[in-house]
């Protein structure tokens, strides 16, 4: 029942944040970029902000069953647990081979003149691209071995 609950109260949420985003209009005043005005939505930190803490919610919500998991798998068999460690730790060490594969280096975006596009900043968000490439490779690889193995096993 929480879970349900839980589920539809989140996704109203996102659906809400959206919908400003999309419907609340635009600022008065543009960004001039390259020349052209780019009109920047009114509601757009709420649609960042609410992703944020959707993000923070599942990075704690996957710990703790990830916790749970090893202690209940810890009573029960050690073997179960040592597994769950050693995917914690795959992940762990995708992240840092994804960490040391991306670039601090400033990245030229037109019409931006901040700092948050070099050094750590931009070496997160090229991180974050590589492991999601790795994850989707992974997920790929699953469901094309799942099917041979499936094949193969009748």
């Amino acid at each position: 029942m929480i879970p349900k609950v839980s589920l539809w109260v989140l996704m109203i949420f996102g659906i809400i944040a959206a919908a400003f985003l999309f419907l609340g209009g635009n600022t008065a005043e543009g960004y001039e970029v390259a020349g052209d005005i780019l009109a920047v939505p009114n509601f757009t930190n709420l649609f960042l902000g609410t992703n944020y803490v959707y993000f923070l919610l599942v990075l704690l919500v996957t710990l703790f069953f990830v916790i749970v998991a090893f202690a209940g798998n810890f009573k029960k068999d050690s073997k179960k647990a040592i597994f769950t460690l050693c995917v914690l730790a795959a992940f762990v060490l995708l992240f840092v081979v994804c960490w040391f594969l991306g670039s601090p280096e400033k990245l030229d975006i037109i019409g931006y003149e901040g700092t948050d596009n070099q050094g750590f900043w931009a070496q997160l968000s090229d991180m974050m691209i590589y492991a999601c490439y790795a994850l989707v490779a992974g997920v790929v690889g699953c469901i094309v071995w799942g099917a041979i193995y499936t094949r193969v096993k009748k």
